[in-house]
Order: C-alpha cells, then structure tokens, then sequence
C-alpha cells in the first residue's frame, strides 16, 4: 500500500528548506496543527499525516494486530521519512507520538536530524518504588479505560475539556470532543490503550539526536516531574517550558508552539 495514502501525508512549504515532520496525538489528527503550519512554512518544508486510524487515512490499513503497540505506528514514521526521500529530518511529536519519535530515532537515527517532544509522557502510571511519577495511578487508568470501553462518546465529552484545560476557552475542549468523536471506537479503545499503558521510560536514553523537550505550564496529563525525567533521561537535550497551558499548546498557543520548533528546528541547518 502507498505509504502517503495510507497515512495521507501532505507536504507544503518551503521547497529549499530543512523538513519539519508533525505527528498528532490519540484522538486527534493532521488537523490538529493548522494554526502551527503557516508559521512554519516560511521556512520549512512541513510534513503532515494521519496515523493509521485516524482522520482520513487508510482505515482498510488498520489491524489490530500491528497497532497493539507503538511499534506499528513507529514503523509507520519511519516508512513515511524514507519515503519523503529529503534526508534527515526533524520530527514533532505531540503526546504519544513523542514517544514514537523516540523510538524511530533509537531505531534509524539517520533518518532524524532532531526530535521535538511537545507534551511527552514516556509513562502515565506513576512507579512509586522507582520514584516516577507520570501522574496517574495504576487504579486511575484502569477506571479511565474502564470508562472509554464502556462509552466511548460519553467519555470524549468528559475527557476532552480536561485534557485542553484552558476552561475560559470551551470552544478548544469542544474541538478535541469532536475530534475525539470522529474516530472509529473500536480503533479508540486500542489506540487508548497503547498511549495510556505502554512504558517507554528505558528507551529515552537510546535517543542520540539532538532533543528539545516541550512542556506546559500546566498540564494534567504530562506533570512537570514528567518533563524533568524525560529531559535528564536524553542525554544533550534542552527542556524549555511553554507559557502556554493544557496538553494541547498547538491549539491554545500556537505562536509560542511554532516559535519553539522553529527555533530549535532552526539550529539543526
């Protein structure tokens, strides 16, 4: 199958500029970087696509089989780098894509000439006895998977606010709800499960392209002990904190979003 469509990989931008690769979190898609885009167009060349699942990909390309675990999504990142055929790149990935970042860098570092990891989590559960704290409890993500087998709609309405933040701003949680909404619940209770339970933290420091490390101010979903552990797990990588808010900075913030890829993208020339 066409790796561009079955991912539905769009490139605009700059021809001549250095590759800027953006990958979406759970229940989102492409889409979810519009307000980004033209930032980074001026001087890139801007990759976008659509895991398999979500948004307008293939869904004909979906098993459950190979999307069980990240490594068919990160198979999917590195098919679609090669095929871009521009050399190395820099590869975003917000939430659970950062994590797929993480491990297509471990696995073919030539394909990247650096990672940005926009509201990473290499693990939700918090590991008392390692001292992790990744902010839910073992208890806390069994009852929020509970709750998204048994009502997937339900549970978008609820979830979708929380994981935005930004209450003064409805119209945000009120797009990831209907963005959660679109996907297929089938699909949604596997990717949920992949993003909530899987642990990544031992796979940080295979990570040996240059890293910057994206957080919010305030996130319920990815807490600062989170961003500390991810940063000082990569060995060279910067941590920068965002003003902005949420889980979701490239829509509550996507000024200070783009700037902050640029600028890192920027040095990777």
């Amino acid at each position: 199958m066409d790796v561009r469509s079955r991912n539905r990989v769009r490139v605009s931008g700059r021809a001549d500029g250095p590759t800027v690769v953006l990958a979406h979190g759970f229940g989102c898609d492409q889409n979810l970087w519009r307000l980004v885009v033209p930032a980074l167009e001026r001087d890139f060349t801007v990759v976008l696509f659509d895991h398999v699942g979500s948004g307008r990909s293939d869904l004909s390309a979906w098993s459950a089989e190979r999307y069980s675990d990240l490594d068919g999504y990160v198979e999917d990142v590195l098919e679609i780098c090669r095929d871009l055929g521009r050399g190395a790149v820099t590869f975003v990935g917000h939430s659970v894509s950062a994590m797929m970042g993480v491990l297509a860098a471990a696995r073919e570092p030539e394909l990247f000439s650096g990672l940005v990891l926009l509201a990473p989590s290499p693990c939700f559960i918090d590991h008392p006895a390692d001292g992790y704290r990744g902010g839910f409890s073992a208890e806390d993500i069994e009852e929020l998977l509970g709750s998204l087998e048994a009502n997937y709609l339900g549970w978008s309405g609820a979830m979708a606010p929380v994981i935005m933040g930004n209450p003064e701003r409805p119209e945000l949680g009120e797009e990831l709800t209907t963005s959660f909404c679109a996907t297929d619940p089938d699909i949604a209770r596997v990717f949920a499960r992949v993003t909530f339970l899987s642990d990544n933290r031992t796979d940080l420091a295979k990570v040996r392209v240059p890293t910057l490390v994206a957080e919010c101010s305030d996130d319920a979903i990815a807490p600062p002990e989170v961003g500390a552990f991810v940063h000082a797990r990569i060995e060279g990588s910067r941590l920068v904190t965002l003003n902005a808010t949420g889980h979701c900075p490239q829509l509550s913030a996507p000024e200070e979003t783009a700037q902050a890829i640029a600028a890192f993208a920027g040095t990777l020339r």
